[in-house]
């Protein structure tokens, strides 16, 4: 087997080789150890890095943030400022009510009867006693004629009795049957004049006339309504009052009217009666206050706002209505305050303040308590603030608070 021999000559001769290259036997080539510490020490170092880097960049975006929004402030809210004066306001007391007129009536028959004459133009004004319908009185009329016919012959038998009986010609009894037929036809002169006037509907005082309510030839039962008579001259104007507010009330204090039919104008008048009962369902008192009218433009049935001045009270602290914000949580203002900066400017600031309220008088409000006299409050703009917010004082002047306020 000289071929075998031959490979295995050469394996061998190969091995020689390799172990004089190395030094070694091949099958104990050194091994390269592993070591896990170094390799968690390098992640470890790479991850704290990390997180350091996101932490200062966190902490560095932060700081740009609150430098850029500290250098980049937003300008003050221009407003419109009033201050807060000490000063006497009227004292004034406001309901509401209706007028109504002293003298009215709907003119009406006493008697039933069919009407054979209307004597008035309607709308017109007329006179106490004036005629306005005439009923038919043809039987009256009659009767009238026959009692005067037997007051004559009564009264000429009377005469006559008298005579004989001054003579002695003639017994008492006659004269005294005499004068009862006189009297009885006297009697019956007066009760057929009274159904005659009773047929005759006059005004009973002056005043204007409404609409005619009936036509000529209508038959009307007693009662039946004919025009309306309305006395204008003078009016009452009848409102009510709480219980908490009677006791400032007395008979002749004044009341300033206005009508909604008349906007700008007040009337005046003065309380005549005070209702010396309080209602038991509303607690409320009824007043009634007398209005002349010699214009006649006031007309019973409208609504009036009635005020009455009542005595002065002390000096108040008032301001502009529009300065007072009226909330759920509290009646507040919007209080102008000064501070200094850091490089010494000075800057103004509205802080929003709670206040206690009172009346409100033409346009400003009663403060009791929260503002002191000659502080600053924002009139107009305080719907753009928040408490503490910059603001600079506008030159435009603040809109006028109207004289009567608009109705919704």
């Amino acid at each position: 087997m000289p071929a075998r021999r031959r490979l295995q000559k050469v394996h061998d001769m190969n091995i020689v080789a390799e172990h004089k290259i190395s030094g070694e036997p091949i099958d104990k080539a050194p091994k390269r150890p592993v070591r896990p510490v170094r390799w968690f020490i390098i992640v470890g170092t790479l991850l704290a890095v990390l997180v350091g880097g996101l932490v200062w960049f966190n902490y560095f975006r932060g700081q740009m943030i609150k430098q850029f929004f500290a250098n980049n402030k937003p300008p003050p809210t221009a407003v419109s400022a009033a201050e807060a004066k000490s000063e006497v306001v009227p004292n004034l007391l406001t309901a509401v009510g209706s007028l109504v007129a002293v003298h009215q009536v709907d003119v009406s028959a006493d008697v039933n009867g069919r009407v054979t004459d209307i004597k008035f133009e309607p709308g017109t004004h007329v006179e106490a006693g004036m005629p306005l319908v005439q009923l038919f009185d043809t039987p009256e009329q009659g009767d009238l004629a026959n009692y005067k016919a037997q007051a004559t012959v009564a009264q000429l038998s009377l005469d006559r009795a008298k005579q004989l009986a001054s003579r002695q010609f003639g017994p008492q009894a006659t004269v005294d049957q005499a004068q009862a037929n006189y009297d009885q036809a006297q009697a019956g002169i007066a009760k057929t004049e009274a159904l005659i006037s009773q047929k005759l509907v006059r005004a009973p005082f002056s005043g204007d006339l409404g609409m005619r309510k009936v036509e000529v030839g209508q038959y009307l039962t007693a009662g039946t309504a004919i025009v309306s008579l309305t006395d204008l001259s003078e009016l009452w104007a009848n409102f009510t009052v709480t219980e908490k507010d009677s006791g400032s009330l007395k008979v002749g204090q004044t009341v300033r009217l206005r009508v909604d039919a008349y906007p700008g104008r007040t009337f005046e008048g003065k309380i005549t009666t005070i209702e010396p009962q309080i209602a038991t369902d509303t607690r409320n008192i009824r007043v009634q206050a007398t209005i002349a009218n010699p214009e006649k433009i006031l007309k019973p049935g409208m609504f009036v706002t009635t005020t009455v001045v009542l005595p002065e009270k002390p000096a108040v602290i008032t301001v502009p209505e529009t300065a007072v914000d009226y909330t759920l949580y509290g009646d507040s203002v919007f209080l102008i305050t000064e501070k200094k900066e850091e490089d010494g400017k000075t800057s103004l600031s509205a802080v929003r303040t709670f206040v206690q309220t009172g009346n409100r008088v033409e346009g400003r409000v009663e403060i009791i308590k929260g503002v002191k006299p000659g502080d600053k409050v924002v009139a107009v703009g305080q719907l753009k603030l928040q408490s503490g917010a910059p603001v600079s004082i506008s030159t435009d002047p603040a809109p006028q608070i109207p004289a009567q306020p608009p109705r919704y």
